[in-house]
């Protein structure tokens, strides 16, 4: 079964393409700061943080009080992460595969 994302465009295809052409982290690092604002970036970073804590079972308050993000947002985090097409627990398994 493909995936279908909610908006497909041409130019987000190009991006996802990119990024896949993206051989190790220092590289990562070169086109994101281009890409992205170190505020976006740090976002990004931080929801995949929460993402984690959520697997591995850390309860709104305990993520709360270790990373300072609103409970708001860590509840956005836990629904797509629950309801979402799968995208943060598939990442989260590869990562716990190379660490």
């Amino acid at each position: 079964m493909k995936y279908r994302y909610k908006v497909e465009k041409e130019e987000i295809d190009k991006l996802f393409e990119a990024i896949l052409l993206l051989d190790n982290v220092e590289d990562c690092y070169r086109f994101f700061d281009d890409l992205c604002t170190i505020n976006e970036l740090e976002a990004f970073g931080q929801r995949l943080a929460v993402a984690k804590m959520l697997h591995s079972k850390m309860t709104y308050q305990e993520i709360e009080k270790e990373t300072g993000i609103s409970a708001a947002t860590i509840s956005k985090i836990s629904k797509s992460f629950a309801f979402g097409p799968g995208g943060y627990e598939m990442i989260i398994k590869r990562l716990d595969g190379k660490e």
